[in-house]
Protein backbone atom coordinates (compact mmCIF):
# COMPACT_ATOMS: atom_id res chain seq x y z
CA UNK A 1 0.00 0.00 0.00
CA UNK A 2 1.18 3.00 -1.26
CA UNK A 3 1.10 5.95 1.93
CA UNK A 4 0.41 9.23 0.79
CA UNK A 5 2.24 11.96 1.10
CA UNK A 6 0.73 15.47 3.71
CA UNK A 7 -0.37 18.81 2.25
CA UNK A 8 2.66 20.82 0.99
CA UNK A 9 3.86 23.74 3.43
CA UNK A 10 3.82 26.82 2.02
CA UNK A 11 7.25 28.59 0.80
CA UNK A 12 9.30 30.19 3.38
CA UNK A 13 11.23 32.87 3.07
CA UNK A 14 15.06 34.09 3.51
CA UNK A 15 16.00 37.45 3.12
CA UNK A 16 20.00 38.56 2.62
CA UNK A 17 21.01 42.21 3.21
CA UNK A 18 23.98 42.98 0.44
CA UNK A 19 25.92 46.19 0.32
CA UNK A 20 27.35 47.64 -2.57
CA UNK A 21 30.21 45.49 -2.03
CA UNK A 22 28.89 42.54 -3.15
CA UNK A 23 29.49 38.72 -2.50
CA UNK A 24 33.20 40.02 -0.57
CA UNK A 25 31.08 42.07 1.96
CA UNK A 26 28.96 39.10 2.67
CA UNK A 27 29.17 37.24 6.31
CA UNK A 28 29.72 33.66 6.43
CA UNK A 29 25.81 33.13 7.50
CA UNK A 30 24.92 35.25 4.27
CA UNK A 31 26.75 33.04 2.29
CA UNK A 32 26.02 29.69 3.06
CA UNK A 33 22.26 30.61 2.85
CA UNK A 34 23.21 31.68 -0.76
CA UNK A 35 25.12 28.56 -1.12
CA UNK A 36 21.96 27.00 -0.57
CA UNK A 37 19.27 28.53 -2.46
CA UNK A 38 17.57 27.20 -5.16
CA UNK A 39 15.93 30.73 -6.28
CA UNK A 40 17.51 33.56 -5.59
CA UNK A 41 14.95 37.19 -6.02
CA UNK A 42 16.70 40.47 -6.24
CA UNK A 43 17.05 43.78 -8.51
CA UNK A 44 19.40 43.53 -11.52
CA UNK A 45 22.07 45.25 -9.75
CA UNK A 46 22.13 43.15 -6.40
CA UNK A 47 22.07 39.47 -8.89
CA UNK A 48 25.18 40.99 -10.45
CA UNK A 49 26.88 41.46 -7.74
CA UNK A 50 26.58 38.00 -6.54
CA UNK A 51 25.57 36.05 -9.75
CA UNK A 52 29.13 34.14 -10.55
CA UNK A 53 29.10 32.40 -6.78
CA UNK A 54 25.09 31.26 -7.14
CA UNK A 55 24.10 27.84 -8.24
CA UNK A 56 20.46 29.04 -7.70
CA UNK A 57 17.94 30.25 -10.55
CA UNK A 58 18.18 34.07 -10.44
CA UNK A 59 14.91 36.29 -11.30
CA UNK A 60 15.23 39.87 -11.52
CA UNK A 61 12.52 41.77 -9.94
CA UNK A 62 10.00 43.15 -12.81
CA UNK A 63 8.59 46.91 -12.49
CA UNK A 64 7.01 48.03 -10.68
CA UNK A 65 8.67 45.65 -8.07
CA UNK A 66 5.77 45.88 -5.35
CA UNK A 67 3.39 44.18 -7.76
CA UNK A 68 5.76 41.39 -8.58
CA UNK A 69 6.60 41.29 -4.64
CA UNK A 70 3.08 40.47 -4.09
CA UNK A 71 2.81 38.07 -6.48
CA UNK A 72 5.44 35.81 -5.09
CA UNK A 73 4.30 35.91 -1.74
CA UNK A 74 0.79 35.31 -2.66
CA UNK A 75 1.52 32.15 -5.13
CA UNK A 76 -0.43 29.07 -3.54
CA UNK A 77 1.80 26.84 -5.50
CA UNK A 78 5.57 28.07 -4.12
CA UNK A 79 6.83 25.57 -1.64
CA UNK A 80 10.42 24.90 -0.05
CA UNK A 81 12.52 28.29 0.17
CA UNK A 82 12.76 31.19 -1.85
CA UNK A 83 15.49 33.30 -1.44
CA UNK A 84 15.20 37.39 -2.04
CA UNK A 85 18.54 39.79 -1.97
CA UNK A 86 17.77 42.80 -0.12
CA UNK A 87 19.78 45.88 0.45
CA UNK A 88 21.82 46.12 3.59
CA UNK A 89 19.57 45.41 6.68
CA UNK A 90 16.47 44.03 5.22
CA UNK A 91 14.59 45.43 8.44
CA UNK A 92 15.15 49.10 7.73
CA UNK A 93 13.00 50.52 5.39
CA UNK A 94 13.24 47.27 3.33
CA UNK A 95 12.00 44.54 1.54
CA UNK A 96 12.42 42.33 4.83
CA UNK A 97 9.83 43.95 6.74
CA UNK A 98 7.12 43.91 3.92
CA UNK A 99 7.54 40.33 3.60
CA UNK A 100 7.34 39.33 7.08
CA UNK A 101 3.85 41.61 7.20
CA UNK A 102 2.80 39.52 4.26
CA UNK A 103 3.36 36.16 5.39
CA UNK A 104 4.24 36.11 9.11
CA UNK A 105 7.14 36.19 11.68
CA UNK A 106 7.42 32.24 11.21
CA UNK A 107 8.01 32.11 7.07
CA UNK A 108 10.76 34.29 7.53
CA UNK A 109 14.70 34.48 8.06
CA UNK A 110 16.26 37.18 8.24
CA UNK A 111 19.79 37.63 7.34
CA UNK A 112 20.80 41.69 7.83
CA UNK A 113 24.18 43.30 6.51
CA UNK A 114 24.90 46.91 7.65
CA UNK A 115 22.12 49.09 6.89
CA UNK A 116 22.89 52.09 4.49
CA UNK A 117 22.99 54.91 8.08
CA UNK A 118 24.78 52.91 9.68
CA UNK A 119 27.87 52.74 6.94
CA UNK A 120 27.16 56.34 6.64
CA UNK A 121 27.14 57.49 10.33
CA UNK A 122 30.92 55.66 10.53
CA UNK A 123 31.84 57.34 7.58
CA UNK A 124 30.91 60.50 9.14
CA UNK A 125 31.63 59.92 12.64
CA UNK A 126 27.96 60.73 13.68
CA UNK A 127 26.50 58.69 16.59
CA UNK A 128 23.01 57.03 15.28
CA UNK A 129 21.44 57.76 18.68
CA UNK A 130 21.00 61.32 18.20
CA UNK A 131 20.68 61.66 14.09
CA UNK A 132 17.34 62.07 12.86
CA UNK A 133 16.22 59.73 9.75
CA UNK A 134 14.19 60.48 6.89
CA UNK A 135 13.20 58.53 3.73
CA UNK A 136 12.50 59.54 0.49
CA UNK A 137 12.83 56.63 -1.04
CA UNK A 138 8.45 56.07 -0.81
CA UNK A 139 7.66 59.91 0.37
CA UNK A 140 8.38 63.11 -1.54
CA UNK A 141 11.56 65.02 -0.91
CA UNK A 142 9.65 67.97 1.05
CA UNK A 143 9.07 64.97 3.89
CA UNK A 144 12.41 66.43 5.01
CA UNK A 145 10.73 69.83 5.65
CA UNK A 146 9.41 69.14 9.22
CA UNK A 147 12.35 67.80 10.99
CA UNK A 148 14.63 70.94 9.32
CA UNK A 149 15.96 72.78 12.54
CA UNK A 150 19.28 74.28 13.70
CA UNK A 151 21.76 71.93 15.08
CA UNK A 152 19.44 69.42 13.78
CA UNK A 153 21.51 65.88 12.18
CA UNK A 154 19.69 64.55 9.40
CA UNK A 155 20.28 61.22 7.14
CA UNK A 156 17.99 61.48 4.25
CA UNK A 157 17.68 57.97 2.40
CA UNK A 158 17.79 59.50 -1.30
CA UNK A 159 14.95 58.41 -3.93
CA UNK A 160 18.12 58.48 -6.86
CA UNK A 161 20.54 60.98 -7.90
CA UNK A 162 18.23 63.87 -8.26
CA UNK A 163 17.01 63.67 -4.72
CA UNK A 164 20.25 65.91 -3.26
CA UNK A 165 19.45 68.84 -5.48
CA UNK A 166 15.93 68.58 -4.23
CA UNK A 167 16.86 68.59 -0.66
CA UNK A 168 18.92 71.55 -1.59
CA UNK A 169 16.44 73.84 -2.51
CA UNK A 170 13.91 72.99 0.42
CA UNK A 171 17.12 74.18 2.66
CA UNK A 172 17.09 77.24 0.95
CA UNK A 173 13.41 77.96 0.60
CA UNK A 174 13.01 77.41 4.35
CA UNK A 175 15.71 79.54 5.59
CA UNK A 176 18.71 77.10 6.22
CA UNK A 177 21.13 78.08 2.66
CA UNK A 178 23.87 77.34 5.51
CA UNK A 179 23.19 73.94 5.88
CA UNK A 180 25.93 71.77 5.29
CA UNK A 181 25.49 68.97 2.96
CA UNK A 182 27.41 65.96 2.27
CA UNK A 183 25.87 63.10 -0.01
CA UNK A 184 27.93 59.98 0.39
CA UNK A 185 27.74 57.77 -2.85
CA UNK A 186 27.83 54.03 -3.23
CA UNK A 187 28.49 53.94 0.13
CA UNK A 188 30.70 50.53 0.96
CA UNK A 189 31.71 50.48 -2.71
CA UNK A 190 35.16 50.60 -4.28
CA UNK A 191 33.33 53.76 -5.68
CA UNK A 192 32.43 55.57 -2.69
CA UNK A 193 32.58 59.01 -2.58
CA UNK A 194 31.22 62.03 -0.74
CA UNK A 195 30.10 65.26 -2.27
CA UNK A 196 30.40 68.15 0.35
CA UNK A 197 29.04 71.81 -0.28
CA UNK A 198 26.27 74.57 1.42
CA UNK A 199 22.65 74.24 0.43
CA UNK A 200 22.79 77.65 -0.31
CA UNK A 201 25.44 77.32 -3.39
CA UNK A 202 24.77 73.44 -4.13
CA UNK A 203 25.65 71.96 -7.24
CA UNK A 204 22.21 70.86 -8.88
CA UNK A 205 24.28 67.74 -10.80
CA UNK A 206 22.83 64.68 -10.25
CA UNK A 207 24.93 62.44 -7.82
CA UNK A 208 24.96 58.48 -8.25
CA UNK A 209 21.75 56.58 -7.82
CA UNK A 210 22.74 55.16 -4.72
CA UNK A 211 23.42 58.14 -2.21
CA UNK A 212 22.68 59.55 1.64
CA UNK A 213 22.73 63.16 1.86
CA UNK A 214 23.54 63.90 5.62
CA UNK A 215 22.59 67.50 6.12
CA UNK A 216 24.10 69.19 9.24
CA UNK A 217 21.70 71.97 10.07
CA UNK A 218 21.91 75.73 10.21
CA UNK A 219 19.10 78.34 10.52
CA UNK A 220 15.95 78.80 12.61
CA UNK A 221 15.38 76.46 15.64
CA UNK A 222 12.08 74.38 14.83
CA UNK A 223 9.93 72.82 16.92
CA UNK A 224 6.83 70.27 16.12
CA UNK A 225 4.13 72.35 18.65
CA UNK A 226 1.14 73.17 17.05
CA UNK A 227 0.99 77.21 16.60
CA UNK A 228 2.57 78.07 13.13
CA UNK A 229 2.51 81.89 12.62
CA UNK A 230 -0.52 82.38 10.08
CA UNK A 231 1.56 83.61 7.53
CA UNK A 232 3.10 79.99 7.21
CA UNK A 233 -0.53 79.55 5.27
CA UNK A 234 -1.93 80.38 2.02
CA UNK A 235 -5.61 81.02 2.63
CA UNK A 236 -8.43 83.19 1.84
CA UNK A 237 -9.90 83.93 5.65
CA UNK A 238 -10.76 80.76 6.07
CA UNK A 239 -8.11 80.08 8.75
CA UNK A 240 -8.54 79.16 12.33
CA UNK A 241 -5.53 81.57 13.88
CA UNK A 242 -2.96 80.61 15.60
CA UNK A 243 -3.79 81.19 19.12
CA UNK A 244 -6.92 78.91 18.76
CA UNK A 245 -5.49 76.15 16.44
CA UNK A 246 -2.28 75.95 18.84
CA UNK A 247 -4.84 74.91 21.96
CA UNK A 248 -7.37 72.79 19.19
CA UNK A 249 -4.73 70.82 18.12
CA UNK A 250 -3.63 70.18 21.67
CA UNK A 251 -7.25 69.35 22.54
CA UNK A 252 -7.24 66.73 19.53
CA UNK A 253 -4.02 64.79 21.67
CA UNK A 254 -2.04 63.69 18.42
CA UNK A 255 -0.62 60.61 19.16
CA UNK A 256 1.52 58.09 16.76
CA UNK A 257 -0.18 55.91 14.05
CA UNK A 258 -3.33 57.71 13.93
CA UNK A 259 -5.90 59.15 11.73
CA UNK A 260 -7.56 62.73 11.69
CA UNK A 261 -10.75 63.68 10.11
CA UNK A 262 -10.74 67.61 9.49
CA UNK A 263 -14.14 68.82 8.77
CA UNK A 264 -14.63 71.64 6.85
CA UNK A 265 -10.55 72.30 6.77
CA UNK A 266 -10.68 75.62 5.19
CA UNK A 267 -6.52 75.78 4.52
CA UNK A 268 -5.99 73.05 6.54
CA UNK A 269 -4.01 74.67 9.61
CA UNK A 270 -5.33 72.05 11.68
CA UNK A 271 -4.74 69.03 9.94
CA UNK A 272 -1.48 70.16 9.11
CA UNK A 273 -0.16 70.98 12.32
CA UNK A 274 -1.56 67.68 13.40
CA UNK A 275 0.38 65.38 11.23
CA UNK A 276 3.35 67.29 12.15
CA UNK A 277 3.18 66.47 15.60
CA UNK A 278 3.56 62.99 14.49
CA UNK A 279 6.09 61.27 12.09
CA UNK A 280 3.02 58.75 11.10
CA UNK A 281 -0.26 60.29 11.82
CA UNK A 282 -2.74 59.99 8.57
CA UNK A 283 -5.63 62.93 7.81
CA UNK A 284 -8.43 63.49 5.94
CA UNK A 285 -9.16 67.03 5.15
CA UNK A 286 -13.00 66.90 4.22
CA UNK A 287 -13.15 70.44 1.83
CA UNK A 288 -15.94 71.15 -0.80
CA UNK A 289 -14.55 74.55 -2.34
CA UNK A 290 -12.05 73.88 -5.21
CA UNK A 291 -9.76 76.88 -4.45
CA UNK A 292 -10.01 76.50 -0.79
CA UNK A 293 -8.79 72.81 -1.43
CA UNK A 294 -5.95 73.64 -3.86
CA UNK A 295 -4.66 76.19 -1.47
CA UNK A 296 -4.37 73.05 0.98
CA UNK A 297 -2.80 70.62 -0.69
CA UNK A 298 0.07 73.58 -1.46
CA UNK A 299 0.07 74.37 2.15
CA UNK A 300 0.75 70.62 3.09
CA UNK A 301 3.06 70.28 0.56
CA UNK A 302 4.66 73.16 1.57
CA UNK A 303 5.26 72.37 5.17
CA UNK A 304 5.93 68.74 4.36
CA UNK A 305 3.21 66.56 5.22
CA UNK A 306 1.24 66.31 1.72
CA UNK A 307 2.10 62.33 0.85
CA UNK A 308 0.38 62.15 4.83
CA UNK A 309 -2.92 64.06 3.87
CA UNK A 310 -5.95 62.90 2.03
CA UNK A 311 -8.10 65.50 -0.19
CA UNK A 312 -11.84 64.46 0.16
CA UNK A 313 -15.01 66.22 -1.15
CA UNK A 314 -18.15 67.64 0.82
CA UNK A 315 -19.85 66.84 3.62
CA UNK A 316 -21.76 64.36 4.29
CA UNK A 317 -21.17 62.53 1.31
CA UNK A 318 -17.23 62.03 1.42
CA UNK A 319 -17.63 60.82 4.77
CA UNK A 320 -18.74 57.79 4.13
CA UNK A 321 -15.64 56.72 2.22
CA UNK A 322 -13.51 57.40 4.61
CA UNK A 323 -11.92 55.43 6.89
CA UNK A 324 -13.14 55.58 10.26
CA UNK A 325 -10.93 58.01 12.34
CA UNK A 326 -9.19 58.28 15.43
CA UNK A 327 -9.91 61.98 16.08
CA UNK A 328 -12.08 64.71 14.23
CA UNK A 329 -11.89 68.57 14.08
CA UNK A 330 -15.03 70.13 13.01
CA UNK A 331 -14.46 73.44 11.55
CA UNK A 332 -16.31 75.05 8.97
CA UNK A 333 -20.08 73.55 7.55
CA UNK A 334 -20.81 71.40 9.98
CA UNK A 335 -24.49 70.83 11.17
CA UNK A 336 -26.41 67.94 13.29
CA UNK A 337 -26.47 65.26 10.48
CA UNK A 338 -22.40 66.05 10.08
CA UNK A 339 -21.32 65.92 13.86
CA UNK A 340 -23.73 62.07 14.25
CA UNK A 341 -21.94 60.44 11.80
CA UNK A 342 -18.53 61.57 12.38
CA UNK A 343 -19.30 60.30 16.24
CA UNK A 344 -20.62 57.15 15.15
CA UNK A 345 -17.60 56.86 12.88
CA UNK A 346 -14.63 58.17 16.00
CA UNK A 347 -12.88 54.97 17.55
CA UNK A 348 -13.77 54.48 20.86
CA UNK A 349 -11.64 56.17 22.76
CA UNK A 350 -11.22 58.91 20.15
CA UNK A 351 -11.47 62.66 20.75
CA UNK A 352 -13.75 64.50 19.20
CA UNK A 353 -13.01 68.82 18.85
CA UNK A 354 -15.29 71.18 17.33
CA UNK A 355 -15.08 75.02 16.84
CA UNK A 356 -17.94 77.33 16.61
CA UNK A 357 -18.13 81.11 15.50
CA UNK A 358 -21.87 81.22 14.83
CA UNK A 359 -24.77 81.14 17.38
CA UNK A 360 -26.14 78.30 15.41
CA UNK A 361 -23.15 76.13 15.35
CA UNK A 362 -22.34 77.36 19.09
CA UNK A 363 -25.90 75.76 19.99
CA UNK A 364 -24.93 72.41 17.82
CA UNK A 365 -22.37 71.73 20.26
CA UNK A 366 -24.19 73.17 23.64
CA UNK A 367 -26.74 70.00 22.22
CA UNK A 368 -24.05 67.70 21.54
CA UNK A 369 -22.47 67.94 25.03
CA UNK A 370 -25.97 66.86 26.25
CA UNK A 371 -26.31 63.87 24.28
CA UNK A 372 -22.57 63.35 24.11
CA UNK A 373 -20.75 64.68 27.10
CA UNK A 374 -17.19 66.20 26.97
CA UNK A 375 -16.38 69.77 27.68
CA UNK A 376 -17.63 73.50 26.50
CA UNK A 377 -14.82 76.68 26.76
CA UNK A 378 -15.38 79.69 25.51
CA UNK A 379 -11.99 81.20 24.04
CA UNK A 380 -11.82 85.23 23.94
CA UNK A 381 -8.38 86.15 22.49
CA UNK A 382 -7.31 89.75 22.22
CA UNK A 383 -4.48 91.22 20.10
CA UNK A 384 -2.53 94.75 20.77
CA UNK A 385 -3.19 97.09 17.67
CA UNK A 386 -2.66 100.33 16.79
CA UNK A 387 -5.72 102.69 17.81
CA UNK A 388 -4.38 105.99 16.22
CA UNK A 389 -1.27 106.75 17.68
CA UNK A 390 -1.61 104.45 20.77
CA UNK A 391 -2.42 100.80 21.40
CA UNK A 392 -5.23 99.03 22.17
CA UNK A 393 -6.78 95.54 22.56
CA UNK A 394 -8.36 93.96 19.52
CA UNK A 395 -10.87 91.31 20.39
CA UNK A 396 -11.52 88.31 18.01
CA UNK A 397 -14.49 86.91 17.85
CA UNK A 398 -15.09 84.45 20.52
CA UNK A 399 -15.22 80.99 19.93
CA UNK A 400 -17.07 78.23 21.65
CA UNK A 401 -15.14 75.06 21.63
CA UNK A 402 -16.78 71.56 22.52
CA UNK A 403 -13.87 68.67 23.18
CA UNK A 404 -15.02 65.01 23.54
CA UNK A 405 -13.90 62.06 24.27
CA UNK A 406 -15.61 58.50 22.69
CA UNK A 407 -17.53 55.99 24.98
CA UNK A 408 -19.86 53.63 23.13
CA UNK A 409 -21.10 52.47 26.93
CA UNK A 410 -21.99 56.07 27.40
CA UNK A 411 -23.01 56.81 24.19
CA UNK A 412 -27.02 58.19 24.29
CA UNK A 413 -28.78 56.42 21.28
CA UNK A 414 -30.64 59.15 19.04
Amino acid sequence: MTGESGPKQPARFVVVGIGADGWSGLSARARAALDEATTVYGSARQLDLVAEHLTADTVPWRSPMSEHLREVLCDSSAHGTIHVLASGDPMFHGIGSTIVRQVGRDRVTIVPAPSSVSLAAAELGWDLASTTIVSTVTAPASAVVPELGDGIRLLVLSRDGSTPAEIAELCRAHGYGWTTMRVLENLGAATQAVRTGLARSWDDRPCAPLNITALDCVGPSSSHCPGLPDEAYEHDGQLTKQTVRALSVSALAPAAGQLLWDVGAGAGSIGIEWLRCTRDGRAVAFEADRLRAAALRRNAEKLGVGHRLTLAGAVPEALAGAADPDAVFLGGGVDRDVLDTAWDALMPGGRIVGNAVAIETQHLFIDAQERYGGSLTRLSVERAAPLGRLTAWRPALPIVQWVAVKDDAAREDT
